[in-house]
C-alpha cells in the first residue's frame, strides 16, 4: 500500500508515523513544489511538482499516483484540500482515495466569514465575525484577517479606527472578528472514512503559538469541549483528520476555526496514544476503526525543536 503526502513542507515527523504503520507492505511518497522542503528527503521517494495554482497540477498528481501505484493521497495545506475535494472523483476512477472531506464542507471551513455564520445558525459558540461594511460600528480592539487565509498570515490586531482605515485602504478582502481573550485550546479528531463516526477526540491546552502552529502545549481532557467539537464535526459532515482551534472564555468555549486536515500540534496527540495514521491505514485496508473518544494520556508536554536537514547541491531533487 503506497500513500502520497502532498505539500509536505518540513513535516518529516508525519512521514515517520506513516512509515511505521505501513511497514514493509508499502511506501510513503511525498510531493512539494520546493526542492528545499525538508520533508521530501525523508520519504521513500519524493516528487517536485508545480504550485497548486498551476493548471496542470491535478493532472501531474494523477500521473504520479498511477505510475507509482498510490492507494491514497493526503494534503497538509488548506488551499489544496479544496482542490483535491473538487477533483476527488478523477482520483477515485483510478482507484486512488483522496483523504479529504467533501468540497462544500472544505470550502466552508476555508471561508472564515461563512464558517462563522454557519456555526451561529447551528447554535454552536463561535467568534463573532463581520464584513467591512459594518465593522466601523464595532468595538476595539478587533482582529482583521484574510477571509480565506491560513497559517496566521496577515492576521492583525486593530486597536482603533485610525489603524482600521490604514488597513482597509490596502487590504480589500478582509474579515473582522471580536478580540477574544482566554486560554487557547487545540483539538485533534478523526472521523472514520467508512463508518463516518467520530473515532477519537484529543484536547490540549496551548502554551505558545508560532506562525499559526502550536509550538508548545500540554494534553488535558475536557469533556465539555469534546462534546462541542463532536457536535460541530457531525453537523458539518467532516471526515478524516481534523484540527480545531478554540478559546476558553468566561462565558465558555468558542470555536475559532476548523482545519479539515492534520494540524501542526498533532505530534502531541500521537505521543499521547492517538494514532491517526494507523486509523487512516485501517480504513484504506477496509477496516472500520473502533471509537476511543478521550482515550489518551494526560499531562504530556510538547515543545517543538529544530531538526536540521543538510544536503549538497548534487543531492537536491
Amino acid at each position: 500500500m503506497n500513500i502520497l503526502l502532498t505539500c509536505i513542507g518540513k513535516r518529516n515527523y508525519i512521514i515517520d508515523y506513516f512509515k511505521k504503520e505501513i511497514g514493509n507492505k508499502g511506501k510513503v511518497f511525498t510531493a512539494d513544489n520546493l526542492n528545499t522542503a525538508a520533508g521530501i528527503y525523508y520519504a521513500d521517494k519524493s516528487f517536485i511538482v508545480p504550485e497548486i495554482k498551476n493548471k496542470n497540477y491535478i493532472k501531474i498528481l494523477l500521473k504520479i499516483c498511477k505510475k507509482n501505484k498510490v492507494k491514497a493521497i493526503l494534503s497538509f495545506i488548506d488551499p489544496e484540500l479544496s482542490l483535491l475535494a473538487k477533483h476527488s472523483k478523477k482520483f477515485e476512477k483510478a482507484g486512488i482515495k483522496c483523504i479529504v472531506s467533501n468540497y462544500d464542507a472544505v470550502e466552508l471551513c476555508l471561508d472564515k466569514y461563512k464558517f462563522s455564520k454557519r456555526l451561529e445558525k447551528l447554535g454552536i459558540p463561535t467568534i463573532k465575525t463581520f464584513k467591512k461594511a459594518i465593522i466601523k460600528q464595532k468595538k476595539f480592539p478587533m482582529v482583521a484577517k484574510p477571509r480565506k487565509g491560513s497559517a496566521s498570515i496577515k492576521v492583525t490586531k486593530v486597536n482603533n479606527k485610525k489603524e482600521l482605515e490604514v488597513l482597509t485602504k490596502y487590504n480589500k478582502d478582509l474579515i473582522y472578528q471580536e478580540f477574544i481573550t482566554g486560554q487557547e485550546w487545540g483539538v485533534d479528531m478523526y472521523v472514520d472514512l467508512i463508518s463516518k463516526k467520530v473515532i477519537n477526540i484529543f484536547t490540549k491546552k496551548k502554551i505558545k503559538m508560532v506562525a499559526g502552529e502550536t509550538d508548545k502545549a500540554v494534553s488535558e481532557k475536557n469533556k465539555q469541549l469534546s462534546k462541542i467539537c463532536e457536535e460541530v464535526v457531525k453537523k458539518l459532515g467532516l471526515v478524516g483528520p481534523i484540527d480545531i482551534d478554540c478559546f476558553e472564555t468566561k462565558k465558555g468555549f468558542v470555536i475559532s476555526e476548523i482545519n479539515p486536515r492534520f494540524g501542526g500540534g498533532y505530534p502531541l496527540a500521537h505521543a499521547c496514544g492517538v494514532n491517526i495514521p494507523k486509523m487512516i491505514i485501517n480504513n484504506l485496508r477496509q477496516i472500520t476503526n473502533t471509537p476511543r473518544i478521550g482515550d489518551f494520556k494526560e499531562k504530556r508536554y510538547m515543545f517543538k525543536c529544530f531538526k536540521i536537514c543538510i544536503k549538497t547541491e548534487e543531492e537536491l531533487l
